[in-house]
């Protein structure tokens, strides 16, 4: 198995989202906590960012260049690397403890994203779709935190995690009408060895997710059991993205903003990772609108 390595040394407070970009082959990734959109070239090691104003819990490329975000206060998107935001939707407006998480983009270039609620104290946090018309559609609800959200490769099938149920979740996908049917339960964790957080599936349908508070990513098969495991050296892994030329280099992002004894213990906390798999992953959808 190859070495987990340190793609990028930083101290990202809530790092997530990473994107691989196969045009451009470089990672963008997310420190939501710091408003920030970050672009790391893996040739230089340079990376850059973009400030925002508020947080940024998901983007996608778009087909025309620029991001889609689904930010604290909506669904924004910008025509390329710092320009204007174009406001699009808010559909949880006046919900003013949510903001939105995890998310990405189909194969006809629908943004699927999902909010969290961080009380928990019910379930306030949906997952929607965003049409490249602007139309937004609500099809899961009652959760505490989306995330994990992905697509089988026959784009027959939409996964999702709830965090804090532990639990991975399968539904029936229909790529023409962007419906999402008949979901149960995929592959249930048990408590207290990390919550499923962000995903990606490689190109054999094989669903890859971070465990949160679990120091791992696992590899899940189709058919819900854990095929593979890789330690991270942080408690904390966020997301996984395929990237590389050949999409095989798994990037990981993790938390910076920890309790001191677990830092000491796990200095590189918040940097992004990086490890060889066997399995390619997939293009990254993009935006069609």
């Amino acid at each position: 198995m190859s070495q987990v390595e340190v793609a990028l040394k930083i101290k990202a407070s809530l790092g997530e989202c990473p994107r691989w970009d196969e045009k451009e082959q470089v990672l963008y990734w997310l420190d939501i906590n710091a408003g920030q959109l970050h672009r790391l070239d893996p040739k230089t090691g340079e990376d850059t960012f973009l400030q925002f104003d508020e947080e940024i819990g998901c983007f996608s490329l778009r087909e025309k260049g620029g991001f889609v975000l689904a930010m604290r206060t909506g669904l924004y998107t910008i025509d390329g690397w710092n320009t204007e935001r174009t406001f699009i939707s808010d559909p949880e407006e006046g919900m003013d403890k949510n903001r939105f998480n995890d998310g990405r983009c189909d194969e006809r270039g629908r943004l699927f994203t999902g909010s969290v609620y961080p009380p928990k104290d019910y379930g306030g946090a949906s997952i929607y779709s965003l049409s490249p018309n602007g139309d937004v559609k609500k099809w899961i609800k009652d959760l505490l935190t989306a995330n994990g959200i992905a697509f089988s490769p026959d784009n027959k099938t939409f996964y999702y995690a709830d965090t804090p149920s532990h639990a991975i979740s399968r539904c029936d996908f229909d790529l023409e009408s962007g419906e999402v049917s008949n979901c149960s339960v995929f592959h249930q964790f048990p408590h207290g060895n990390g919550r499923p957080d962000g995903a990606s599936v490689d190109s054999e349908g094989y669903y890859w997710s971070a465990l949160y508070e679990g120091g791992r990513v696992v590899r899940v098969s189709p058919q819900g059991e854990v095929v593979q495991e890789i330690a991270i050296p942080a408690k904390c892994p966020t997301m996984v993205a395929f990237g590389g030329a050949d999409l095989k280099t798994l990037y990981i992002t993790t938390v910076g903003g920890r309790p001191d004894e677990e830092l000491a213990q796990y200095p590189d906390s918040g940097s992004v990772f990086s490890v060889r798999v066997d399995v390619p992953g997939r293009a990254e959808n993009r935006f069609a609108g």
